[in-house]
């Protein structure tokens, strides 16, 4: 009871990552390049401002927050090391006024060689008492006369004190001394404030344009999608399930722009980020950074058994919700006949069974990600720890400040964040490129009747129908057709009667050139179908089929199509001659009447009706009757053809009969029997040979 729709096609998915289909998905982003081009910019710039804000905590904390100064003594240094050290380390020191010490910035310390650095630190030449440097702006002589033996004064007017005795100082004192690095702080603060507030009014821009870009996308590709399914043969419909066809328009549409929308924006964020965390961490101190890329295999690898894992559940977990709309959609449909023969039960246990399996998949999916998450934070911590570790010791030993210290546990705990975003968005990026590869693979479908590149039609069409030696098979092993051969002349009735299956209903496809025949001509007027531009030959010929289409809306929109050439009057005319027009005028609304999806409010004649006047409301001269008046009551049945007899007398007919009471008064009968014709001739003729069409008549009557 399962139909295909639903399970193979549902269980494929696409590789998270095809560039072909990207590239030719980027065709249609290409109109919108310069929206696109934009949005790329305020992603580098909101990158920008996130990679900026780590970086500002560490000016913080190293300039103005824990702002030290030490004093090297440069006598312990003897001969020729102390020339060695001028010239590689002079330009880092600040000397007294009076030149006889010298000192040293603690941001500059990194500078120094490390062997060095520990050197200088054992011997005392870098002495261990931290400094305060003031300003030679800040107006703080009263304070310290009192303490001027401790200070120290530089050439270019500023001063040094002991952090000691500065903290020795009354609060109010302290924040006179240090008002720079207050102002610093609250410069830094607001700069932050800035660039969030830039970052927020830069992700709303970002946000839209790309939401913009990928509504037009995504309008564009459906656009394009209904236009090519509407070219389509009716071979096509016929081995593509309806609920796939629609999936493409819809839910396939709708996982590319949730790929656009939440993958397309994360990833190039992301990728901006990494790559401006990568070089920050080399740039603030290359050797932690090296030390924090240890992990980057171990990350790397887990990423790739985690997509793997992934990937699996996501199959099973699609697969199982296929199970579950195919079994709904067919269940729904035939409802109806369950409860007529009270198996609700027995369904609701199939339907239970499915949605376990369904609960089986989700709980397979949620444990790939419930281990995969944490031991990604784990990755973070444990990353975070490492820093600590190392980088910890670095400022213990003056190598690394503290604010650096700070700045890279920050981007450590940043670059986590894109691994978790691409990791969370990992099925919609499956899904999107499965949806995308059913898209274009739909879009490459051949399977359309072409039109001719230079139509050809007759000023003025008659309605002389000619079928030449015409063979025809659905499938190449069961022909159809074999070698048929007839005319129809304009204004002439024929029908065509014939067992299930003799080809009757093969030759009204071929007439609406629905297919092209494997060997032979159709003719309208003397012209080859297949140089009649399809639209002016369906124009021309009319059909009537046994089940009738109605689409949602009113009955008059529902007999005029949307085609803007037929006006209220010729809508009425039409009714007036498919004898529907005397229905049409009971409804409380007449052509404005809703009649539902389906056309449930009417009953099955009035829907036969309704599609007569649809097929005469375009005035064709050849009409097709397929089937016409076999599902209706016998006095639909005599309304039908009292208009069959008013509207053949202006037109070439074509009837497939299946009561054949109703065609006694055609011109001419045929009578096929597996894909040929036996038979043909008026009733009375045909019923005088005693063959085929009588042993019909006679198991009709029976």
């Amino acid at each position: 009871m399962f139909g295909e729709y639903g399970y193979m096609e549902e269980g494929q998915l696409g590789k998270p990552y095809n560039f072909k289909l990207l590239k030719r998905l980027s065709k249609y982003a290409f109109p919108y390049r310069k929206t696109v081009l934009t949005a790329l910019f305020l992603t580098i710039l909101i990158t920008f401002f996130e990679l900026a804000i780590p970086y500002l905590t560490k000016i913080a904390i190293d300039r103005y927050v824990l702002s030290s100064w030490y004093r090297m003594d440069i006598g312990g240094l003897k001969g020729s090391e102390a020339k060695d050290f001028m010239q590689k380390y002079g330009h880092l020191l600040r000397k007294s006024k009076d030149r006889s010490q010298c000192f040293i910035d603690n941001l500059d310390l990194k500078n120094l060689d490390p062997a060095d650095l520990h050197d200088y630190k054992t011997r005392e030449i870098l002495t261990s008492e931290r400094l305060y440097r003031i300003g030679s702006e800040v107006g703080a002589e009263g304070i310290l006369e009192k303490k001027i033996k401790a200070i120290h004064e530089l050439d270019d007017g500023s001063k040094l004190i002991p952090y000691e005795l500065l903290n020795s100082f009354p609060k109010k004192d302290i924040l006179k001394i240090r008002i720079a690095d207050v102002r610093g702080v609250a410069l830094i603060s607001l700069i932050l404030i800035l660039f969030l507030v830039f970052a927020f009014v830069l992700s709303f821009g970002e946000y839209y344009l790309l939401e913009f870009t990928g509504q037009h996308m995504m309008q564009d590709i459906r656009l394009k999608l209904f236009r090519r399914m509407q070219s389509q043969a009716v071979r096509f419909f016929e081995r593509h399930p309806v609920g796939r066809l629609v999936t493409r328009v819809t839910n396939d549409i709708e996982n590319l722009n949730e790929m656009f929308r939440s993958v397309f924006i994360t990833v190039f964020k992301d990728f901006f980020l990494l790559i401006g965390i990568l070089a920050v961490l080399l740039y603030l101190n290359w050797r932690l950074a090296l030390v924090s890329f240890v992990l980057l295999p171990f990350i790397f690898g887990l990423t790739l058994l985690f997509s793997t894992l992934a990937r699996e559940a996501f199959r099973e977990l699609r697969a199982t919700v296929a199970k579950i709309n195919a079994f709904l959609q067919e269940r729904i449909t035939g409802m109806r006949v369950i409860q007529l023969f009270a198996r609700e039960k027995f369904q609701m246990d199939a339907f239970a069974r499915i949605n376990h399996e369904n609960y089986l998949a989700g709980m397979k999916q949620i444990r790939v990600f419930a281990i995969f998450m944490p031991v990604m934070e784990l990755f973070s911590s444990f990353a975070v720890a490492l820093i600590i570790w190392y980088g910890g010791g670095k400022v213990i030993s003056d190598q690394l400040s503290l604010g650096s210290l700070v700045a890279f546990i920050g981007y450590i705990q940043m670059f986590f964040k894109p691994i978790r975003d691409i990791s969370e968005k990992y099925n919609i990026m499956q899904s999107a490129m499965a949806s995308t590869e059913r898209i274009f693979e739909f879009m490459d479908s051949k399977e359309e009747i072409p039109d001719p590149e230079h139509p050809v039609a007759p000023p003025k069409v008659k309605g002389h129908l000619t079928f030449k030696h015409i063979s025809f098979a659905y499938e190449k092993a069961n022909p159809v057709l074999h070698d048929i051969s007839f005319e129809v002349t304009p204004g002439e009735t024929v029908a065509i009667v014939g067992a299930t299956g003799s080809g009757k209903t093969t030759l009204v496809n071929l007439a609406e050139r629905f297919y092209d025949p494997d060997e032979g001509t159709v003719f309208l007027d003397g012209v080859d179908l297949r140089k009649w531009s399809k639209s002016e030959l369906r124009k021309n010929i009319s059909l009537v089929m046994q089940d009738v289409f109605i689409f949602a809306g009113n009955l008059g929109e529902n007999i005029s199509l949307g085609r803007k050439d037929i006006d209220a009057r010729s809508l009425e005319s039409a009714a007036r001659e498919a004898n529907a027009l005397s229905f049409i005028e009971r409804l409380p609304s007449g052509f404005q009447q809703d009649i539902g999806e389906g056309g449930y409010t009417l009953s099955a004649g009035e829907r036969q009706l309704l599609s007569f006047a649809r097929a005469l409301a375009a005035n064709p001269r050849v009409l097709i009757l397929d089937e016409a008046t076999s599902n209706v009551d016998p006095e639909t049945e005599r309304l039908i053809q009292k208009a069959i007899s008013q509207m053949a007398a202006r037109r070439t007919t074509l009837i497939v009969a299946h009561r054949l009471s109703t065609i006694r008064n055609a011109d001419r009968i045929l009578v096929m029997h597996h894909g040929r014709i036996v038979e043909q001739g008026t009733h009375e003729e045909l019923m005088s040979l005693g063959d085929v069409y009588y042993k019909l008549n006679m198991l009709r009557e029976k």
